[in-house]
């Protein structure tokens, strides 16, 4: 039920200074609770984030602040509450990824997400395990682009979600039977270490390059489940090397570390999809672990495939980072110097052909 407000008392002209008393009223005093989190953390995130006083007296919140941090807020609120009557249990991510949405509605990536009444609806995927909701823009256009697109790439720094939202959606659309297999495959590149000899059988030799990929099935199915589908090949987890020669039909297919395949590697497997098949591709460009001289097939196929219809490519930022807070901070601060190191790499370049 749409939360009632019972005032609004605006107190400038000034767009960017209006100062604004909104008073929220919550029928089910059940859900209000949830709504304002353990001692009051959601309102104390929301107060932090749009720069309002959110003050609780009961199933009431009233909140100051300018006209704008107001609105935001009483959107976040409503948005949250409609969760909540939906019988969804609420998390502080919850609270951070609607608040992340209506940070950046002026995008295009969240109209479509915005309903009449202001509340966000953002993209979702339930496994048998759990749902797993969008918690930013890029995110919620990923999401949609995996249901919407045959061949969707996702391209970003580490944290944002990339490889386990695609897991995600293969094991969703495995266990509704709309596909017959998943396959999962990463090129076997060491991150910058000599790993030497690894004893074993070839699934123990390349198990270390693919562990990212079973963490995130575990998560999403019950064990029992992924190891049966491993035992009988309805999930198929393998090194890039082996899919040459072979077409992928109804099945989803994800490539995950794409910025380390060469560009013939990348050609070999975007030419694998078959007839009822989904592709996604994830990958950071800005971890390139490859030779020196080396072009990333990641790198080259986004610049060839950016316009072919039917191809959709979400850009993740440090914005999208859904770890701890810290991730974001390094992921800025590195690519901040990389970007500084590009423009003096070019600047001299530029003397010495003066």
């Amino acid at each position: 039920m749409e939360p009632e407000r019972l005032s609004t008392h605006p107190s400038s002209i000034n767009d960017q200074s209006i100062k604004s008393d909104l008073e929220l009223a919550f029928e089910d005093n059940r859900l209000v609770s949830q709504l304002y989190g353990d001692y009051d953390q959601n309102l104390a995130l929301i107060e932090q984030r749009f720069g309002v006083e959110a003050s609780p007296r009961g199933n009431h919140v009233l909140l100051r602040g300018s006209e704008t941090g107001v609105d935001q807020a009483r959107r976040v609120l409503e948005s949250l509450y409609a969760s909540l009557e939906e019988g969804r249990h609420l998390v502080i991510g919850d609270v951070d990824a609607v608040i992340r949405m209506i940070e950046s509605e002026d995008s295009q990536l969240t109209l479509p997400t915005l309903e009449k009444k202001g509340k966000i609806r953002m993209a979702q995927i339930a496994t048998r395990k759990s749902t797993i909701v969008a918690r930013t823009p890029a995110q919620d256009a990923y999401m949609r682009a995996m249901e919407r697109c045959e061949l969707v790439f996702g391209i970003g720094p580490a944290g944002t979600g990339k490889t386990y939202l695609a897991v995600a959606y293969a094991a969703t659309l495995l266990e509704r039977g709309d596909v017959n297999r998943i396959i999962l495959s990463r090129p076997a590149v060491e991150a910058g270490e000599r790993l030497g000899f690894l004893p074993g059988d070839m699934k123990e030799k390349v198990d270390p390059y693919l562990r990212p990929l079973y963490d995130a099935l575990y998560d999403m199915m019950p064990p029992e489940h992924v190891e049966r589908g491993l035992t009988t090949g309805v999930i198929e987890v393998a090194p890039l090397a082996f899919m040459r020669g072979r077409t992928l039909s109804n099945a989803v297919v994800i490539l995950d570390e794409a910025q380390n395949t060469t560009s013939m590697q990348m050609k070999m497997f975007l030419t694998r999809l078959g007839e009822n098949s989904k592709m996604i591709i994830t990958g950071d460009p800005s971890q390139v672990d490859l030779p020196r001289g080396e072009r990333s097939g990641l790198v080259e196929a986004v610049n060839l495939l950016s316009d072919v219809e039917g191809i959709h490519i979400t850009r993740f930022t440090d914005r999208d980072v859904v770890r701890h807070k810290l991730v974001a901070a390094i992921v800025r601060a590195y690519d901040e110097a990389g970007a500084k190191r590009s423009r003096t790499e070019r600047a001299n370049a530029g003397e010495k052909s003066n």
